[in-house]
């Protein structure tokens, strides 16, 4: 009888001690978090647009959202949320993008990074149904990033030739491009002629109630 009890008894505390274990270990390893399903959203200047991928983003699970306003041709440098999203995910994050060129518009750059995100153990979505890294082998989904990148580099390559044949019209319709001048012919004419009077800038930008830099703007961009 009081084996019997002892017995239970050890088994109990033999019970109690495994259980605190495993909760310890489940503490401490750090693949039992849940992950974290993040958003990239990327436009120009186009309030509407950012507001659809944001939208679309939530409705898809994203809880982490991260959005440059900025062109696709940028490098990773001048696109800081970005950065800090590729920072913050772990290995079992999701990242969830409207299409990967989002991501980049450069061949050698989509490449690159999904590679980057998939070896760190980050899956990949995008809501055009394109790609699906969490349903699809690595090599499947190299391929298909490697005719997305090319397509979009195909594009990026068109829209900048459109772009400079449309400039190239202008111009020769006697359009002028860059900051518009600040300043009038006869504010140029009576610069120049106080120059010519042996006045030193910063007399000259008093008078004229300009900046020392426009007086040198001006005398640059006239003086022969």
């Amino acid at each position: 009888m009081v084996s019997n009890v002892l017995i239970n008894d050890n088994a109990v505390k033999t019970t109690q001690i495994l259980e605190s274990d495993v909760a310890e270990i489940g503490c401490l390893n750090p693949s039992s978090k849940k992950p974290t399903v993040f958003g990239l959203w990327r436009c120009s200047t186009d309030v509407q647009d950012q507001e659809r991928q944001v939208i679309a983003l939530k409705e898809a699970g994203a809880t982490r959202i991260f959005g440059d306003k900025i062109t696709g041709t940028s490098d990773f440098d001048s696109r800081p949320e970005l950065t800090r999203c590729l920072e913050e995910m772990q290995s079992g994050d999701l990242l969830i993008i409207s299409e990967l060129s989002r991501l980049s518009r450069s061949f050698l750059g989509m490449v690159n990074e999904v590679s980057k995100l998939l070896e760190r153990g980050i899956q990949i979505k995008t809501l055009d149904n394109r790609l699906d890294t969490t349903a699809m082998p690595k090599e499947i989904t190299m391929l298909i990033v490697s005719i997305l990148g090319y397509a979009a580099s195909q594009e990026l390559a068109q829209i900048k030739t459109r772009t400079a044949e449309g400039r190239a019209v202008a111009k020769s319709r006697g359009v002028k491009f860059g900051r518009k001048r600040a300043y009038t012919e006869s504010q140029v004419a009576t610069v120049m002629e106080m120059r010519g009077r042996g006045l030193g800038y910063r007399n000259i930008a008093k008078s004229m109630g300009m900046s020392i830099s426009m007086i040198r703007r001006i005398l640059n961009q006239n003086e022969k």
